[in-house]
């Protein structure tokens, strides 16, 4: 197949699709990079554009594999280094594996300064890493001048410090500098003026800056401006100048604008060399070494500010390696890769440094045989973080709920470590209840083909243990919820140092923060959305908790946006999904649960008739007697469907809104953003209305377990079906549409009956039962699951052609299949790049977890790889409530009341007052009011045991109570305090 012709593999490729398009994913698939070293940082760039999809990858190293090289690169194994292999030899297979697609072939010849680099010219970028200083300056000086241009990426790490720098030519154009996706903004009015002001409708933030450009389109009176692109110059977040529009027709209302997304150019310079990176390599050029373990460096250009302290610890770490920054830098620069061969975001211009000073500040007191080489795996981590550090990584007890392309890095991260060792009594307890599907094999590179279907946790252990045999890893299949709270309990998480959440749910993450914060332990939590990812840090007794602060909820389509007024293509696509969800899930899962309680139609019809209310028997029976036996009728019924969907309901509204209907103030009912729908005549040679009644009518045979085959799919089949359908001619009913935005949708089975409806369904199931269409086989249903990833069935095809051809209707562009998929199923766009740079960092802040380091060493990250920017800050520091001037207590404070089996409510209330000098006037557990002074009957509960009160399960050892305080000043509210942990018995045991 020709490269211009080549078919991406959704299956593989689509979340990352999302964030780059198919325009890069096809300049990827055509080109061929060159990359040289085999160290920790080289094996990730090789890693993440593997997995990314370019056309060819060469490796090029020239080392042999060395027992230090077992803790730095996660594709060397004991055996390569037993068997003196070279690195390359060891690592080229192993990347292979991880993309079909991708061509990974290996040089070892040496590259010197000797060498004829003509090779080079087949490559579209080249990577340097563990390359001197002379090499990187001619290679990038040759590929500088070049016509066009190789785009040329050197990157280095020394211990605690990495750096990139990025060539990439004179002239670099970059399609898409920043890859947000466009939106149309609707507009309440443009000025008549030299300068023409356009405002936002509602004061919708334009999220424009000034010299961009956009486009209008949909302008009534003002029609000169539809069509045309204006530059435009930002008054305020929600209204903009675009210069003169004095000569055009006053503006009427409606229309849209859309930001114009202009290429950039970008320039670039050959190398230049940062100060402190400069000291390493000019005594690396002079000696051939780079300077003995724990040797500060301090000779440095006289023109150049010196942060001593960085550059002690740099040269001190400079020949360790520090396997989470390796990762974290590797993301970044496998990121420009991508770049430099798609043109897609922009660039570093064009150096990038980042330090772990923070890791090793606090360690520089230690002697310095603590960094010593000791001939093991740990001996590039030992030089950075010594021996005692490294000792209490290897008996670290982590739990890490989530096994997917943060989990697998993650995993990566602690094997490189140490973390939780056998030997040391350390563990790392993993839990994930999925199935590897093909899609997770584009991110998450722990996973092979030959591993689809079999569960992440369980096969994400067996691939870690591969990396570092020594590790302990006990692997679960479950959800961390309040149901498996018997197996992750308090003693579970009390055995713990630290929880990591590697997972894309919020209120699983929320869940997991609340049971850190209930246990006092750190909690490290992450998340990437495309190119963008951040890391939080939280630790007891110093940051806030996850809880403590929340996203603003995501905004919901009002009802009747959806129903009748939709505007942009996300609300047809939402209704389109609504329809699947009502008809070929709700609907029969409805109709199973009904069924599986009444099971007897008699009895239900018996019922029916004296006027006993049976919630959801009228849709029911409803479905019960329009069930279609064979696969024409299910045609039939998409046919059907089709003439409501997109006429009729087109139809209805012009006759309830006729076009030129105008609301109290005299304005038009039908302006922006309210579009009028045009009615659809059905066309079967029309590919849109074939594939919705084609999609349609093999999902209503499906719930109905009515068998067909391709033949019936076929276009001449269906067309002969279609061709003796009646369509009932339409009339107009006199009914209310809604337009109130905040009205919700009404539940359909809670709604009344009328008698009218109540005797045709009557008749209904009366003439269902006498024609004997009540069977066993009648009264199932088989829900369908909405599967986005199965393109082979049907569900993505419906979403798409219903919710095109309400686009269609209303006048708004259509989506393609691979948006719909997007929106339809929530999906999250996603990259390996992001995901290995996330786990770098994370990991770096479980060392100084580890090391329980003061406050202002933890850090919070936010990145975004296609601006690019990275934000380092200071994690939150926690809130103090102050109860009074000697008494306070934060998130993380919980007071304990050790009680008995006799103990009572009175009790409980004398120990609190006794202990904590303050008054207690009201006692919660959960939702049930323990004791409430104004409430009837609760002052008699004082004399109830704690036990009676509560009722504890057998294994219960204690429950936390919500606990309110007297204020000091009557007419005061009460005071609040922390949870009161109240214990069943003196020694905290279970009763």
């Amino acid at each position: 197949m020709a490269a211009d012709l080549m078919e991406i593999d959704d299956s593989l490729y689509s979340r990352q699709r999302y964030v780059l398009g198919d325009g890069a994913m096809q300049q990827m698939a055509q080109s061929s990079v060159f990359l040289s070293g085999m160290g920790a940082l080289g094996v990730e760039i090789a890693k993440n554009i593997t997995l990314a999809g370019v056309k060819t990858v060469t490796l090029h190293d020239t080392k042999l594999c060395e027992t230090w090289d077992l803790g730095c690169n996660f594709f060397i194994r004991r055996d390569d280094v037993l068997n003196q292999r070279k690195r390359v030899e060891a690592v080229c297979p192993r990347v292979g594996e991880l993309n079909p697609y991708v061509h990974v072939d290996m040089s070892s010849c040496p590259l010197d300064d000797n060498i004829d680099l003509s090779f080079l010219k087949k490559y579209q970028c080249v990577i340097l890493t563990e390359s001197s200083l002379s090499l990187q300056k001619r290679i990038n000086q040759f590929c500088h001048s070049q016509q066009p241009p190789i785009r040329f990426i050197s990157s280095d790490a020394y211990g605690i410090c990495v750096r990139i720098f990025c060539d990439f030519g004179e002239a670099f154009e970059v399609s898409d500098p920043t890859g947000e996706e466009l939106k149309e903004i609707f507009i309440q009015s443009i000025t008549q003026d030299n300068s023409g002001v356009v405002t936002c409708i509602d004061n919708q933030p334009h999220g424009l800056q000034t010299g961009q450009s956009v486009i209008f389109r949909e302008i009534n009176g003002m029609v000169e401006l539809n069509g045309t692109t204006r530059q435009v110059s930002v008054i305020s977040s929600h209204s903009f100048e675009i210069g003169d529009t004095s000569h055009f027709q006053p503006y009427e209302h409606g229309g849209f604008f859309v930001m114009v997304k202009t290429p950039q150019i970008y320039k670039f310079a050959p190398l230049h060399i940062h100060a402190a990176m400069l000291a390493l390599d000019a005594f690396q050029e002079k000696h051939g070494r780079l300077p003995n373990i724990g040797f500060s460096l301090l000779f440095l250009s006289p023109q150049f500010p010196v942060n001593a302290e960085l550059v002690r610890c740099m040269s001190k770490t400079a020949r360790g390696t520090l396997p989470p920054l390796a990762a974290a830098a590797g993301g970044i620069a496998s990121q420009e890769v991508l770049k430099a061969i798609t043109g897609k975001f922009g660039p570093l211009q064009q150096w990038f440094y980042l330090d772990a000073l923070e890791v090793v500040r606090p360690l520089q007191s230690l002697s310095a045989e603590e960094f010593f080489p000791r001939g093991d795996r740990y001996d590039g981590l030992r030089a950075c973080i010594g021996e005692s550090m490294l000792l209490e990584l290897h008996k670290l007890r982590v739990f890490m709920v989530g096994c997917g392309a943060i989990g697998c890095e993650m995993l990566k991260n602690f094997a490189l470590l140490g973390v939780g060792l056998a030997k040391s009594l350390g563990e790392v307890c993993i839990t994930d209840p999925d199935l590897i599907e093909k899609s997770n094999l584009n991110r998450q590179f722990l996973f092979r083909p030959h591993h689809i279907q079999t569960p992440k946790s369980t096969t994400a252990a067996e691939a870690t243990r591969e990396i570092n045999p020594e590790l302990q890893i006990d692997a679960h299949l479950n959800k961390v919820c309040p149901a498996t709270e018997s197996i992750y309990s308090d003693s579970f998480y009390s055995s713990l140092n630290v929880v990591v959440t590697a997972l894309d749910n919020v209120e699983a993450r929320r869940y997991v923060d609340s049971r850190c914060l209930c246990n006092q332990r750190p909690l490290l939590d992450s998340g990437t959305m495309g190119t963008k990812g951040h890391t939080e840090i939280i630790v007891p007794y110093l940051t806030e908790s996850y809880n403590s602060h929340r996203d603003p909820p995501e905004e919901e389509i009002p009802f009747c946006t959806l129903k009748s007024f939709p505007s942009v293509i996300e609300h047809t696509i939402q209704w389109a999904r609504d329809k699947f969800e009502s008809a070929f899930f709700h609907k029969p899962s409805m109709y199973n649960s009904f069924w599986q309680t009444h099971v007897s139609a008699e009895a239900v019809l018996q019922r029916m008739q004296v006027g006993e209310s049976m919630e959801g028997a009228f849709q029911v029976v409803k479905l019960l007697s329009r069930r279609p036996s064979h696969w024409e009728q299910c045609v039939i019924i998409a046919r059907l469907k089709f003439e409501k969907y997109f006429k009729r309901k087109a139809l209805q509204l012009l006759h309830s809104f006729p076009l030129d209907t105008r609301l109290k103030d005299g304005s038009l009912f039908w302006q922006s953003p309210k579009r009028p729908p045009t009615p659809t005549e059905f066309d079967v040679k029309d590919p849109l209305h074939f594939t919705f009644i084609v999609s349609a009518a093999r999902l209503f045979a499906e719930i109905y377990n009515i068998p067909f085959s391709e033949k019936d799919l076929s276009e001449d089949a269906v067309s002969k079906i279609l061709s003796d359908v009646k369509i009932p001619e339409y009339r107009p009913l006199e009914k209310s549409i809604v337009t109130d935005e905040t009205a919700k949708k009404p539940d359909q089975m809670k709604m009344p009956l009328s008698s009218e409806e109540e005797r045709e369904a009557i008749a209904q199931l009366e003439e269902a039962i006498s024609t004997d269409g009540v069977t066993p086989e009648s009264l199932r249903m088989n829900p369908l699951q909405f599967e986005k990833d199965n393109d082979s069935n049907g569900h993505i095809d419906f979403v798409t052609s219903a919710s095109s051809l309400r686009a269609r209707m209303y006048s708004i562009e259509p989506a393609d299949r691979l948006k719909t998929k997007r929106i339809a199923g929530k999906i999250i766009p996603a990259i390996a790049t992001a995901t290995a740079a996330v786990s770098g960092l994370v990991a770096l802040e479980l060392v100084k977890v580890v090391g329980g380091y003061g406050f202002e060493s933890f850090k919070n990250c936010f990145f975004n790889l296609a601006i690019p920017v990275v934000v380092l800050s200071e994690t939150a520091p926690v809130k103090r409530t102050v109860i009074r001037n000697n008494l306070s207590f934060t998130i993380w404070d919980c007071w304990t009341i050790f009680g008995h089996e006799d103990f009572t409510l009175s009790d409980f209330m004398n120990a609190v007052r006794e202990k904590y000098t303050i008054e207690p006037t009201m006692v919660v557990h959960g939702v049930k009011m323990l004791y409430v002074p104004v409430m009837p009957g609760h002052s008699k509960r004082l004399k109830l045991t704690m036990q009676k009160l509560i009722k504890p399960s057998v294994d219960r050892r204690y429950v936390d109570l919500t606990v309110s305080f007297a204020p000091e000043t009557d007419g005061d509210e009460d005071l609040p305090g922390p949870p009161v942990r109240y214990y069943f018995s003196p020694d905290g045991k279970a009763p």
